[in-house]
């Protein structure tokens, strides 16, 4: 019989709980996932999966469990713990007994594939890992090419941003740009439209063109998008990126009535890109499963 973890001193599980530590997720190179179809989702996209923790006792779904024994019968460590340790490094109530340790696969900007339909979603310095996980999750419904963190932009793999994600992080390529001068020159040399999101817009997200390739461009929860970058981007259609290059660019403002001043990240890029898929359409337009499921429903 398997051995079956029982101590927090186990190294595996001194591990699990370094790795909340963006510090330690940086220098290992590798976060944790939990939940059943999170974890399904990083088998499927074939992620780097180091090794499966099962709580058995817990994993009662019988596709779930039936899984973990073929991904173990197929060569990955499968580690075995306790209900009532699982219970301590989950990170929610009434954990499924699944979770895993996964390399991460850091992307630069030019790993980025563009295609004339491609849409983007870029984030500049957003600071909510729950926000982040949330965007990464309509992006991916929404059928977005990759999504760009600009800046000093939360980790996607915080445990809240994965959390939120569930599971998307494996399906939506996630790339990071230093500055927003290299963001600018890359969308500029794909000839990528920038729609920059701002509440000063003259013109609203229902009556101006959005035309694809594009990438909406939202800003930080608290500030929003720096004047300067917004300059960049340029009133009048046009932006300029650092080397001199004109790439088209637009401002845009979601309408609102009633007395709240903003809308939460979220849900602003939520709204953003739906409309631009109502003009355009979902990509590929596949059926969803009979479930409603692409994968796996616990």
């Amino acid at each position: 019989m398997a051995e079956v973890i029982s101590s927090a001193a186990n190294p595996l599980i001194k591990r699990v709980r370094l790795l909340a530590d963006r510090k330690h997720r940086r220098r290992e190179g590798a976060f944790v996932v939990q939940g059943i179809q999170p974890v399904w989702q990083a088998v499927e996209a074939g992620a780097d999966i180091e090794t499966l923790i099962v709580a058995p006792e817990l994993l009662t779904p019988p596709a779930a469990a039936a899984m973990v024994t073929r991904q173990e019968e197929q060569g990955m460590p499968v580690a075995r713990v306790s209900s009532s340790l699982f219970a301590r490094i989950a990170d929610r109530d009434g954990p499924a007994g699944l979770a895993a340790i996964v390399r991460a696969r850091p992307r630069p900007l030019a790993g980025l594939a563009v295609s004339p339909g491609s849409l983007f979603v870029a984030l500049h310095e957003v600071g909510n890992p729950g926000n982040l996980g949330t965007i990464i999750r309509t992006a991916s419904a929404a059928g977005v090419a990759g999504m760009i963190l600009i800046g000093q932009t939360t980790d996607p793999y915080d445990p809240a941003a994965v959390k939120a994600s569930m599971g998307a992080l494996f399906d939506v390529p996630v790339a990071s740009a230093a500055t927003a001068e290299e963001f600018l020159a890359w969308s500029a040399g794909h000839e990528i439209t920038v729609a920059a999101a701002t509440a000063r817009a003259e013109r609203s997200c229902w009556d101006i063109d959005l035309p694809l390739p594009l990438a909406v461009l939202l800003g930080s929860e608290g500030a929003g998008l720096p004047a300067a970058l917004l300059d960049r981007v340029g009133r009048d259609g046009a932006g300029r990126d650092g080397a001199g290059r004109h790439g088209a660019g637009v401002h845009v403002r979601i309408p609102m009535a009633g007395t709240a001043e903003s809308l939460n990240l979220a849900v602003a890029a939520g709204i953003l890109l739906y409309e631009v898929r109502r003009r355009t359409g979902l990509p590929g337009g596949a059926a969803p499963a009979p479930d409603g499921s692409r994968l796996y429903r616990p």
